[in-house]
């Protein structure tokens, strides 16, 4: 198949990654306990050091072992967008467990749990009305993830509107 632009095609024609993010360890709830801790800027001491930098030196072993555990086989989560939808993907071979359509959602809200804003990521609720379509938790950077998404959804619709003329 020829494409006018490489990695671009219309939805009706196949589906094309646009973008993938794994989740922070603020997934889990013993990485938001951390995080509320590395957020604590009480400064102790003569070199100035704040509580929640000690907190993160001290914590390095178990942060690793938290990172490495969020990528065991049972465990491992990705957000997948592509041209017709927004996906959570589970497992190494990145299985398609939930999806919300393009078109199934008409907001994206940011919901940024105590813990979560150390690691600067959020939770993104995709809603239609007052409905929850898809939540993605611990999305790194989730404002420039939720522009792409926005973006996605502009060109599916346009896309999908010059389809059925």
């Amino acid at each position: 198949m020829q494409q006018a632009i490489t990695g671009v095609s219309p939805p009706e024609q196949s589906e094309v990654g646009i973008a993938t993010v794994w989740p922070s360890i603020a997934v889990t709830a013993l990485g938001r306990w951390l995080g509320r801790r590395f957020e604590n800027n009480t400064v102790i001491g003569p070199l100035h050091l704040s509580i929640g930098r000690v907190w993160v030196l001290m914590s390095i072993p178990l942060a690793l072992k938290l990172y490495f555990f969020n990528l065991l086989p049972f465990r491992c989560r990705r957000y997948r967008l592509t041209n017709r939808r927004v996906i959570i993907q589970k497992g190494l071979a990145g299985i398609d467990e939930r999806w919300c359509l393009l078109g199934d959602f008409d907001e994206i809200q940011i919901v940024v749990q105590p813990g979560q804003a150390w690691y600067r990521c959020g939770d993104m609720v995709f809603t239609k009305g007052k409905v929850e379509s898809l939540r993605l938790a611990a999305v790194p950077h989730p404002e420039s993830f939720r522009s792409t998404c926005l973006k996605a959804q502009r060109s599916y619709t346009s896309v999908t509107k010059f389809a059925a003329k």
